[in-house]
């Protein structure tokens, strides 16, 4: 769980960082790099393990779980009840206090990752009074072929990070979080977070119960939504040529869509940023940001 959870504060950490700064292809090319190293089944999973090591830092929750399943057989038949459905960690003790801790935070993370894509989707736009901006990019399809292959490789967290995030779950402290309401019915991801994390109050997260603790890390939402933002990825770098637009791909596509999947999972709604009062995309460009079930945006057109 630990380094699931390491793997997802890896990229949020990273991705929140990307400035829109460029002063060249190459510092485009590396924060594209560097917004596409996630897999997304791993980076949905890490969504999951984090939630549960920030569910396991509310006290109440941890505490109530634990004074429930004091007795040997009660314990057991908690922990078979979490196994048999995940949901049904939402109704113990100190769950809602829990979930609110989850919730708030994960929503934090998407919101702050949407921010960095939207000020970097903006910059497509102001980068255009620069000449090398309107210079089209040097091997296309390499660069499209390379962020497919990025976006295969799992996240390697560092050690430290991992050992760091596993005290603050056995603890139950060290990893800060706010304390806030959230809203019924919890996402199944949230749910799962939850589950997770009351294993674990109860000693049955570890080794014993490895492989079915690692199915509670599988769900459908946050893969399919972060597979859809590689696809409109993919399609936008295959018909952008300028380097202004590479930078609207790592934008929207990289980021704004990632942070948005973030925000999905964790139940609220997505941000949205004010409207950019700027002209049409090209159509090729325009085409690609309107798949199906993405999110409708316009990119930005060179000037004259």
């Amino acid at each position: 769980m630990a380094e699931a959870a390491a793997a997802y504060e890896t990229y949020v950490s990273q991705a929140k960082e990307i400035q829109a700064n460029f002063t060249d292809g190459e510092s485009i090319q590396a924060s594209l790099r560097k917004g596409e190293s996630y897999e997304a089944k791993q980076l949905a999973q890490g969504v999951i393990a984090y939630g549960a090591v920030l569910a396991l830092q509310e006290p109440t929750f941890v505490a109530g779980v634990r004074e429930l399943g004091r007795e040997p057989a009660q314990r057991q038949q908690i922990i078979n009840q979490i196994f048999a459905d995940p949901a049904y960690a939402a109704q113990l003790p100190g769950a809602d206090a829990a979930a609110g801790r989850v919730v708030a935070e994960l929503t934090a993370d998407g919101a702050a990752v949407h921010k960095a894509g939207s000020a970097v989707k903006q910059s497509a736009y102001d980068v255009q009074r620069q000449k090398w901006s309107k210079e089209f990019v040097k091997e296309r399809e390499a660069r499209l072929a390379a962020a497919k292959q990025i976006s295969s490789q799992p996240i390697a967290p560092s050690t430290d990070l991992s050992a760091q995030l596993l005290q603050a779950a056995l603890s139950g402290t060290g990893l800060p979080s706010v304390t806030a309401g959230a809203e019924k019915p919890y996402t199944p991801a949230v749910q799962r977070s939850l589950a997770i994390a009351a294993l674990a109050a109860l000693g049955a997260a570890g080794d014993d119960n490895a492989t079915q603790v690692s199915a509670l890390l599988e769900d459908n939402v946050g893969p399919s939504c972060l597979n859809l933002s590689k696809l409109n990825l993919y399609q936008c770098l295959a018909v952008s040529k300028p380097h202004y637009e590479d930078v609207f791909c790592l934008g929207q596509h990289v980021l704004m869509d990632t942070g948005q999947c973030i925000t999905k999972v964790a139940g609220k709604i997505a941000p949205v940023g004010e409207p950019i009062p700027l002209p049409a995309a090209p159509a090729a460009l325009d085409a690609a940001s309107n798949t199906t079930n993405a999110v409708q945006t316009e990119g930005p057109k060179g000037g004259k």
